[in-house]
């Protein structure tokens, strides 16, 4: 299995689908199955605001990136919606392969900020990466940063 991402087409669309159902099943989190994501990732990856990176073959994890306008920032900033690999085969630096790609792909086009935003309880994820150079204060702070949010 290769560890060289790549990026996803529409034609992976279902691919992406099945493992974001994955990760969410991993978690007891809900999904709204597979036929609907595949809808939606088919529209989205035909774009350029959302990008799916796979790596493995056949895919064994991904890292999902929307990009914006920012106006603290020249180029776009990134947001890392959701980076999974199968449990199976963590311990790979697969995730490393993932997050790397995704901050070449940021640079590449011109970006400078990548967010994450991350349970607080999950601690693995949070020591992965602050292992990549991710951090939870701002400059010269030392409250951690929080994420609020509300579905409409």
């Amino acid at each position: 299995m290769g560890a060289r991402p790549r990026r996803a087409t529409t034609a992976d669309a279902g691919v992406v689908a099945q493992l974001l159902h994955d990760f969410n099943g991993e978690f007891s989190t809900p999904s709204p199955g597979t036929d609907v994501l595949t809808s939606r990732l088919t529209l989205l990856l035909a774009g350029e605001d959302v990008v799916v990176l796979l790596v493995g073959e056949p895919a064994s994890g991904l890292a999902v990136l929307s990009f914006r306008p920012n106006v603290w920032y020249e180029g776009p900033v990134a947001i890392l919606d959701e980076l999974y690999v199968r449990p199976d085969l963590r311990g790979r630096r697969l995730g490393s392969a993932l997050l790397d790609a995704a901050c070449d792909l940021l640079r590449d086009r011109g970006g400078a900020l990548m967010e994450i935003n991350v349970d607080g309880e999950d601690t693995g994820a949070r020591r992965f990466y602050e292992a990549h150079g991710f951090t939870n204060t701002e400059p010269d702070g030392t409250d951690p940063m929080l994420y609020y949010y509300r579905e409409l």
